[in-house]
């Protein structure tokens, strides 16, 4: 049996609000919130396609309200709040062309998925497939360090940027942090990458002032070194970008929504789908019982994962991992997940726990944009499920 890597360097990127596929993934979540708003029981599935001053819509919608909701004016607010103000941009929110379509939803879908009667007399969920949940103690936020660290600087850059306090910064960006590990903690981090979209100036400039940026976000962490290395706009030069550089799809992110590729990821993209998709909500709540797990202390890392069959409720299975790293073994802590009655995995019960068609505090289109997990404005980040986990647990150990 090969032993467990002692030392190693794990890399995770982030990319910006203003990359073409982070574009797609705030309208389609603008759009969904918007129906969210109108009618707490809308079906969404709504996708995003941006190139060249052009954005495009299609998809499935069911809301009560539907002919109160302009999607072309909610994707022209997402894309100038992002920043694309300018014709010389060559994507612009005042002009670029806009398509819809948008239908209603699959009534073949829709009979397992809404409450009924007899075979369907719970709701169900949107879709088969696998979910997964992570957690770790690499950071306050217990998520793994390198994709927490490179969604820092980029939402750190955003913020520099609409601030007017780097005048020359474009919306476009991409970030991705190296974290070297030893014995499972992080100890340094040992490069970090940055390509920004920035108008036409001279790449010292931008390089001095980026890799100043990246110093005051990263150095409280405490894991810089003398020996860090800085790569700003590695090719030289970064003008042309966003929407007119690169077309944008939604939920082609999937791994800078989720971990940065730690952990499992079960293939279903997030933005632009209602809560009934578990897809989307599974997956939240997965994490939700993970972060508990680790921050209950009963494990350093913890992977939850869960499947589902389209239109049951209950999951096909529910699988905990902690890689070694738990206080107790996983199959206590699976048996407490299980029955002790502190989680239900059913679509209607998650929805309700999370507040996931009536969002207070948060919109979906917060998430859209440098990551799913890791901030305190979303109700499953919260951890008040410890206590009752640790009493749960002692009582089986």
């Amino acid at each position: 049996m090969s032993k467990l890597m002692t030392k190693h360097v794990f890399t995770s990127e982030s990319v910006s609000e203003g990359h073409p596929d982070k574009v797609c993934d705030q309208i389609s979540d603008a759009i969904l919130d918007a129906c969210l708003q109108s009618d707490p029981n809308s079906h969404v599935g709504c996708e995003t396609l941006v190139a060249t001053d052009l954005v495009v819509n299609a998809g499935e919608i069911t809301c009560a309200k539907w002919d109160q909701i302009s999607p072309d004016e909610i994707a022209r607010d997402v894309v100038r709040y992002i920043g694309y103000t300018h014709e010389d941009m060559g994507f612009n929110y005042q002009t670029f062309e806009y398509m819809n379509r948008l239908h209603e939803q699959s009534p073949d879908i829709a009979m397992g998925v809404n409450e009924g009667s007899g075979l369907f007399s719970e709701q169900g969920a949107g879709d088969q497939g696998m979910m997964f949940g992570y957690a770790a103690d690499d950071t306050p936020e217990l998520m793994p360090a390198p994709i927490q660290y490179s969604h820092l600087l980029l939402k750190e850059l955003s913020r520099i940027r609409k601030a007017g306090d780097i005048s020359y910064l474009r919306p476009d960006s991409k970030s991705q942090v190296s974290v070297r590990y030893e014995q499972g903690k992080p100890v340094c981090i040992t490069a970090v990458v940055i390509s920004h979209q920035t108008e036409d100036i001279p790449l010292d400039t931008i390089r001095d002032d980026l890799v100043k940026v990246a110093k005051d976000v990263l150095g409280p962490t405490g894991l810089l070194t003398d020996d860090t290395a800085y790569f700003v706009n590695p090719t030289g030069r970064f003008v042309v970008g966003g929407p007119y550089g690169d077309s944008g799809l939604t939920g082609r992110k999937i791994i800078v929504d989720t971990y940065g590729g730690v952990g499992c990821h079960g293939g279903g993209a997030f933005s632009g789908k209602d809560p009934t998709k578990v897809d989307r909500s599974a997956a939240y709540y997965s994490r939700y019982v993970a972060k508990n797990i680790v921050a209950a202390g009963l494990a350093a890392k913890c992977e939850l994962q869960v499947a589902y069959a389209i239109g049951v409720a209950k999951p096909m299975s529910v699988n905990v991992s902690t890689f070694g790293t738990g206080a107790v073994s996983d199959d206590i802590l699976q048996e407490v997940v299980e029955t002790s009655g502190l989680f239900d995995f059913r679509p209607a019960a998650i929805m309700s726990s999370l507040g996931l068609t009536q969002p207070s505090g948060w919109c979906y289109r917060d998430t859209a944009a440098y990551g799913h997990f890791g901030r305190d404005i979303f109700p499953w980040e919260k951890t008040d499920c410890v206590d009752a986990l640790k009493a749960a647990v002692a009582e089986k150990a």
